[in-house]
């Protein structure tokens, strides 16, 4: 992934959050000849490996699975909030005119080697912990109990599972770091009056002015094109 410096997030904390909140993965594998890709919810386990892992499953029918080139790189990308940035909202436009329009967002790029689980006993566990985690918080939880023990048996044959072992994380923050504050000011304004994923990206905006300033004394002179 390109990143620019002063895009780049390392606070683990923050990684993993954003891994968690958003827990949709769209993984991406190399058969030997071209990419697949799957979309598909990955639990984050930092218990699993070295450096932790992803687990998730594929459906049988699912060619990924038996295509995928075990000694290659896979990949598994998260994505958080974005929103487009007019030009028009920076205050350096009426100054100068040399801005263009951006999208600002997060993302993180999970690499790894994958792993494909077969055992029912495996898959099992792990379906139990994905339904756990998302039905967490509702009134009246569903749980694999409540179907016919017959039927997730079926279900669980009718899926793979999947570890991603971690090798490598990369993390982008891209939030007009490269802006001045004037510039900064106007697309949180803008941002704000916007619609849920406008403003959320505004709160990420707003979250990473409270905890200092970015530092570069070149900031504000980077093009957006470090998109």
């Amino acid at each position: 992934m390109y990143c620019p410096a002063h895009f780049a997030q390392t606070d683990s904390a923050e990684i993993k959050a954003l891994i968690r909140r958003v827990s949709l993965a769209e993984l991406i594998t190399w058969t030997g000849g071209r990419l697949e890709a799957s979309t598909i919810p990955m639990l984050f386990d930092q218990d699993a490996g070295e450096r932790g892992a992803l687990l998730g499953h594929l459906a049988r029918g699912n060619p990924q699975w038996t295509t995928h080139d075990p000694t290659a790189d896979s990949l598994a990308i998260f994505r958080d909030d974005d929103a487009y940035v007019s030009p028009a909202w920076y205050a350096s436009k009426a100054v100068h005119g040399r801005v263009v329009p951006t999208w600002n967002y997060l993302t993180v790029h999970v690499h790894g080697s994958l792993i494909v689980h077969d055992d029912d006993e495996w898959k099992r566990g792990l379906l139990e912990r994905l339904t756990s985690l998302y039905e967490a918080g509702r009134p009246e939880p569903w749980a694999m109990t409540d179907a016919p023990e017959q039927f997730i048996e079926a279900q669980i044959r009718a899926v793979v599972g999947l570890e991603l072992r971690i090798e490598r994380i990369e993390a982008k923050w891209k939030l007009s770091q490269n802006r001045d504050d004037a510039d900064i000011d106007g697309v949180i304004d803008h941002l704000s009056g916007g619609d849920q994923p406008q403003q959320a990206v505004a709160g990420h905006m707003r979250s990473l002015r409270s905890e200092g300033p970015s530092g570069p004394e070149e900031r504000g002179t980077r093009a957006d094109r470090d998109g």
